[in-house]
């Protein structure tokens, strides 16, 4: 059995964002994946300190000074055989806490470390208003996921005027990335 991280972030537990990591985990369960949701709202987290000369310590040990939530949380993604990406979307971006934790993972992952390299993920991004944002915030969290050398299964935008239709799919999308993973698929890059 596959074990698969979603991080999401969303300070409206009951709003689109949580209605759309629901239907992923759900088809996720449905395929028998192992499932380890991870709230960053709920999390403490502080933002990057950026100390030392700017790039602190993560940049030669790979480790965050800062002591919060975030080595939890990073030790579970490097367990995970898949992550999930899920976050609202603010000024076409991820939400604030989802950026704090993701710019202190990048600085650890992508300098150092490189745990989290090849591992393949789902990235989703709900925007409750027009929508604009969501394709924005996609290749802003992709970007992000390539310095780490992380490998992008799909990336599906869910929009208040699609979420009837795009619910369901995240349910089938869950089971298909489960299946994925399961059966070691390879993507061309």
């Amino acid at each position: 059995m596959k074990k698969v991280a979603v991080v999401w972030s969303s300070p409206n537990a009951d709003g689109l964002t949580a209605s759309a990591k629901d239907q992923f985990v759900k088809g996720l369960s449905d395929a028998c994946a192992q499932t380890e949701e991870i709230h960053l709202n709920k999390k403490k987290l502080e933002h990057c300190r950026a100390c030392g000369n700017g790039w602190g310590t993560c940049n030669k040990t790979g480790a965050c000074v800062i002591q919060d939530d975030f080595a939890e949380i990073y030790q579970t993604l490097k367990e995970a055989d898949g992550i999930v990406w899920i976050s609202a979307v603010y000024w076409s971006d991820m939400t604030e806490c989802f950026k704090a934790f993701f710019d202190r993972l990048r600085r650890c992952d992508a300098s150092h470390n490189r745990f989290l390299a090849d591992k393949r993920c789902v990235l989703i991004a709900c925007a409750g208003g027009t929508g604009r944002g969501t394709l924005e915030c996609l290749t802003q969290l992709e970007r992000g996921l390539t310095h780490m050398g992380m490998r992008a299964y799909d990336r599906l935008p869910v929009v208040r005027y699609n979420k009837d239709y795009m619910l369901p799919a995240l349910y089938e999308a869950g089971k298909a990335y489960a299946d994925r993973l399961e059966n070691e698929f390879d993507m061309y890059y």
